[in-house]
């Protein structure tokens, strides 16, 4: 790892920041103090600021919304906002025909990546009053919105009953609430059913390197002359961000403001073999 004071220091070096959301720069009750002020001074300096989020339980539009400066207004534009849900989008769009019932778990939010398939989205509630042969696909998008015990079971025998494509848009088993804790997300509850049903189920979000790709065509539409090399991924997970983003050739650092406890980090860091060019307490420092 690279020896920085800072991550003010540190960013300086490149022309684009890729951050992730949970842990980095919001938690459960909303974006951690001081943050805005960070983006702000980013934007000041030049250095153009992405999210790339494994959270799929809203749109981009509405994601936009929590990061907002008293002066600048919102500090990153639809177009830099990178979700895994986008990509989960487009594979519904391309194996399900036009006006499908594809069925789904999370909140009435997250149900946008169903519609912008062109697609019906039908919750996990309702599974009971659809006839199961009526639909197409299943997509894990949230943790909440639904009764746990109620709609996992109902989930389980669906699957039991027909053969169809399961998708996990959002592949974080835990995230973040605040300092100190963490809470089960979709990805973890979605990989306790793909062990009971047997069936493989498929996944988009970090640490795939699709993710990464997509963000960086973004990025190269207003920075054409762009190299992996003058790019910073800022993320609180080894398993997902910091390895999604070495493998995709990019530098990484690993803040602690997130999942990674500050006292096991770097026995973390030697145990998984997954390094990330910087550690940090968090982006505020």
């Amino acid at each position: 790892m690279k020896l920085e004071s800072s991550f003010a220091h540190a960013a300086k070096q490149y022309r684009a920041i890729f951050f992730d959301a949970y842990g980095v720069l919001r938690n459960s009750s909303g974006v951690i103090a001081g943050v805005p002020g960070v983006l702000a001074r980013l934007k000041s300096e030049g250095i153009d600021a992405y999210i790339i989020t494994n959270d799929a339980s809203k749109s981009p539009d509405m994601m936009q919304k929590y990061y907002v400066h008293p002066e600048l207004g919102e500090l990153f534009a639809i177009e830099k906002i990178v979700s895994s849900g986008m990509l989960a989008s487009e594979f519904l769009s391309a194996k399900v025909a036009p006006g499908g019932k594809v069925a789904y778990l999370g909140k009435p939010a997250s149900a946008y990546y169903v519609h912008q398939a062109g697609l019906e989205a039908v919750p996990v509630d309702e599974f009971s009053s659809t006839n199961p042969e009526e639909i197409r696909a299943l997509v894990w998008l949230d943790d909440e919105g639904f009764d746990w015990f109620t709609g996992l079971n109902q989930t389980l025998n669906l699957l039991r009953k027909i053969n169809i494509p399961v998708i996990i848009a959002n592949t974080d088993t835990s995230y973040p609430v605040k300092s100190g804790e963490v809470a089960v997300a979709v990805g973890g509850l979605a990989k306790m059913i793909e062990g009971l049903v047997g069936k493989t189920f498929i996944r988009f979000g970090k640490p795939d390197t699709q993710i990464f790709s997509f963000a960086f065509a973004r990025a190269l539409e207003s920075m054409p002359d762009l190299k992996k090399s003058e790019i910073l991924m800022i993320g609180d997970t080894l398993h997902t961000d910091i390895l999604g983003a070495n493998q995709f050739g990019i530098d990484t650092a690993l803040v602690l403001s997130g999942n990674t406890q500050k006292e096991k980090a770097r026995m973390q860091i030697r145990s998984t073999g997954i390094i990330p060019t910087y550690l940090f307490d968090s982006i505020l420092t």
